[in-house]
């Protein structure tokens, strides 16, 4: 009896054991599927987007400073090429830069010039126009027909600018905005920007003989940063952006939008932008995906169109601050990291002015007010200015009434008598 139930018991484990192997087998080969699976769909996803269109926005490289303060040992004639120059560090900066994206962009841009492909835009600054002529030389070292000197891989490509003075693209702030002016001197007296300039306030006017210690640094990086947050956030960030940043924006995304349009004879696939911090500050503020740093030398903003199979189109952003590392992917608020084309048109919009030159104008009641203030400044002066006049000609008159008829004496008829 007890033999047979130990038989049973050991049929009875065997065929639970042959189960849990079946099952096991069975979790195996569907973990697997799902493995398989979601890696086709990841590469059916990547094979499925193709790049149109990039936009390039990069600072400047390393430069020498703009200007010194009066006791600074290292005035103009210091610094190689005078203040505000670039470096050669600023240039080895863009060169490689250049180099990266040639990395970057080896399947999508042709690895010799082509001057329909690529457009380059700068400020009318020295380091900037520098800048893009070394990033350059990084993206496109001459090959076969193209190198015209055999101990020079260089080869020149147009940088395009405007005089500084027509700038109204890529240089930030943009002073002919009187709106944006009352914001900053509304922003000037906010509680938190008080707050910060209290904690910050120089004392005595006087700078202690060793003042660049780290700790002094420091502070300034802070008042740096916070001065580019005052400037383009802070306080009412998105009409300032519709005066200042959202003019870049809105051409970028007048541009995306063109290039969205399948066009077979297009052979235009890069803009590139050389400005400045200021410049990829106010644009980033209009995005709202600003840090609140300073961009650092060569810092680079990437924008790339991407055009689906199923036609529709996307993009993406990406933030190159750190050259030790791939880029940073930079999201839309409300919006994928693949922000459908509509999508980021729609999001950006409420940073883009249709009419900024209205916008930049005073509200009327403003006006009225300052007009008001002005005829009665004018009148109180006025009426001062008569009251002295009148006081001055009293004054003057005051003399000939006193004077009257008096009898002159005749001193010799006097004697006579």
């Amino acid at each position: 009896m007890h033999k047979r139930d130990g038989r049973r018991s050991r049929r009875r484990r065997a065929a639970e054991n042959s189960s849990s192997a079946e099952s096991g087998a069975t979790d195996g080969v569907m973990m697997v599927s799902s493995v398989v699976l979601f890696v086709f769909a990841v590469a059916s996803a990547v094979a499925e987007k193709k790049l149109v269109f990039v936009t390039v926005l990069f600072r400047h490289g390393d430069r020498s400073p703009v200007k010194a303060y009066p006791t600074d040992p290292y005035q103009e004639s210091s610094w190689p090429q005078g203040f505000g120059q670039l470096s050669q560090e600023g240039m080895r900066q863009h060169f490689e830069l250049g180099q990266y994206l040639r990395s970057r962009y080896k399947n999508f841009l042709n690895e010799s010039y082509v001057r329909h492909e690529i457009l380059v835009r700068s400020t009318d600054y020295d380091r900037t126009l520098m800048s893009a002529e070394a990033n350059l030389a990084g993206l496109y070292p001459p090959k076969g027909e193209q190198a015209f000197h055999p101990e020079l891989e260089w080869q020149p490509i147009p940088v395009h600018t405007v005089p500084q003075s027509e700038e109204r693209l890529l240089s930030f702030p943009l002073g002919d905005c009187p709106r944006y002016r009352q914001l900053m001197e509304e922003t000037a007296h906010t509680k938190e920007f008080l707050n910060v300039t209290s904690t910050y306030q120089a004392r005595h006017n006087k700078s202690a003989p060793a003042w660049v210690t780290p700790e002094v640094m420091d502070k300034l990086r802070i008042l740096k940063d916070f001065g580019f947050q005052v400037s383009f956030g802070f306080y009412k960030q998105q009409e300032k952006s519709r005066l200042q940043g959202g003019v870049l924006l809105g051409e970028i995304v007048k541009n995306l939008s063109r290039m969205a349009v399948p066009d077979p004879t297009r052979q235009f696939k890069m803009m590139m932008l050389s400005a400045h911090d200021t410049t990829v500050t106010a644009l980033q503020a209009s995005l709202n995906v600003f840090n609140g740093k300073q961009p650092p030398y060569a810092s680079c903003h990437f924008f790339e169109l991407y055009r689906n199979d199923d036609g529709s189109t996307s993009v993406s952003m990406f933030y190159r601050n750190d050259s030790s590392v791939e880029p940073y992917p930079l999201q839309l608020s409300n919006c994928s990291l693949d922000c459908p084309l509509e999508d980021f048109v729609s999001i950006t919009s409420h940073f883009i002015s249709p009419n900024r030159d209205e916008e930049c104008q005073l509200p009327s009641a403003e006006l009225d007010r300052e007009v008001i203030i002005s005829l009665a400044v004018a009148s109180c002066l006025l009426f001062i200015l008569i009251v002295i006049l009148l006081t001055v000609v009293c004054r003057q008159s005051e003399p000939f009434r006193n004077r009257g008829y008096h009898h002159v004496r005749n001193q010799e008829a006097g004697e006579a008598s």
